[in-house]
């Protein structure tokens, strides 16, 4: 968790975006596996966008 006020940095927001996912996921009747519904395609795609910048970005930092 970030104090008050400070930025929350690309870990945090990745982070952020699971547990939204597994959130929704925990009580959508709608999506599965292989298929989603529209806020669920939004979650889902908004954690696949952040996963795929933090693991860039540690990566980057490794090399």
């Amino acid at each position: 968790m970030t104090a008050p006020g400070k930025k929350r940095g690309l870990y945090d927001l990745y982070m952020a975006a699971a547990a939204a996912v597994r959130e929704h996921d925990a009580t959508c009747t709608t999506c599965t596996s292989e298929r989603r519904c529209s806020p669920g395609r939004r979650l889902y795609g908004e954690l696949v966008r952040l996963q795929d910048d933090y693991l860039a970005q540690q990566k980057t930092k490794r090399a």
